[in-house]
């Protein structure tokens, strides 16, 4: 920092200095370039760095523009690739549960295991796993959740219509009419 005849004294740089440049440190408050030992002491001194130039700013303007825009390229192209893979990914897996469901007559059913907050793992599954609730043998349907008919509360009564509805509005059960078998 230039004061009105010179250079100030760095207080962070002079901890770092030793003993024997002391003398030459404090004979003055501001240094020149004039001063006889100027070239012991200056690493001592506040001097600000030389402005640059107009063409050196704009040269480290166009250096970090060419490389955000090159970043930039890469993070796309990088983006690109993994929602490809994530794409054909699933795909294949929409593929495979189609070639199941000709062959087996049905979709696989999907398993979704949670643990603790946030954890959890989605399984295919290719094992029917099915949760049924009778009363006695006579049964004249069953409720199920949606449209899935894994888990199948069986009644030997028919509800009526208005017990029907809201079942399916409120609780999502739906009535299924069932032959007794």
């Amino acid at each position: 920092m230039i004061g009105t005849t010179g250079y100030k004294l760095n207080p962070e740089k002079l901890a770092s200095a030793r003993r024997e440049l002391l003398p030459y440190l404090f004979s003055n408050f501001y240094y020149t370039e004039e001063f006889e030992y100027f070239d012991i002491i200056k690493y001592y001194l506040d001097i600000p760095p030389e402005p640059k130039t107009l063409e050196e700013i704009s040269q480290e303007l166009d250096e970090k523009i060419d490389k955000l825009i090159e970043t930039t390229k890469w993070k796309f192209a990088y983006s690109k690739e993994g929602a490809e893979k994530r794409y054909n990914k699933e795909f294949d897996r929409i593929n495979e549960n189609f070639e199941y469901a000709k062959k087996n007559g049905n979709f696989p059913s999907k398993l979704l295991f949670t643990v603790g907050d946030g954890l959890s793992v989605n399984a295919s599954s290719y094992i029917q796993t099915g949760f049924v609730i009778k009363q006695g043998s006579n049964h004249k349907g069953y409720y199920t959740m949606g449209n899935q008919r894994y888990f199948r509360y069986y009644m030997p009564d028919k509800p009526t219509g208005i017990v029907r509805f809201f079942m399916k509005v409120c609780l999502g059960f739906v009535w299924v009419d069932d032959e007794v078998l």
